[in-house]
């Protein structure tokens, strides 16, 4: 949806990739799906337009964006194909990671935690959601942070919102 912010167009795209499951029919939809995605990106990167794709990409990019990242090795959400696909966005068309560029090498900090164990409260997550912003918006960026609940019981999602705020300029 294209979003009118005083003389400013923003294009914002929220989007949901689900789990997939390596090595079947499923990751391989995933795949596909993550193509269709880089096709837009690739539109908007060719008109410089202010866009931002926001959501839950289920795919942790480094081992900075998971705690336990040797267990997961091979898993869907840390599959080097999965990585590969936010390299060639981030490399190959430009766009940029507001979250990672803001606020620096991780680890973390994580976006999403099991409801099972003590993933939460050890801070033992994943930093799956996103903000991918082309450079002229991601140069515009202010702030971003994660919305995490201060304690377990007053969590209402397995996710923690990521809020970015962008300073467009006034026209």
């Amino acid at each position: 949806a294209d979003v009118v912010v005083g003389e400013s167009v923003v294009t914002v795209a929220s989007a949901y990739v689900h789990t997939g499951e390596a090595g079947t029919p499923r990751q391989d939809e995933k795949m596909r799906f993550l193509a269709a995605v880089g096709q837009r990106l690739e539109a908007w990167a060719a008109d410089g337009r202010y866009a931002v794709l926001t959501g839950d990409l289920n795919i942790a990019h480094t081992v900075d964006d998971l705690k336990n990242w040797k267990g997961n090795r091979g898993k869907a959400g840390f599959l080097p194909t999965e990585q590969a696909v936010l390299d060639d966005w981030l490399d190959d068309l430009g766009f940029v990671d507001v979250h990672r560029r803001l606020h620096g090498p991780g680890p973390g900090p994580y976006t999403w935690w099991s409801w099972r164990g003590q993933a939460f409260d050890n801070d033992s997550g994943w930093r799956i959601d996103a903000q991918i912003a082309t450079p002229a918006l991601a140069a515009l960026a202010g702030e971003v942070r994660v919305d995490r609940a201060a304690t377990y019981a007053e969590r209402f999602s397995d996710h923690a919102p990521l809020v970015a705020r962008f300073d467009l300029p006034n026209e």
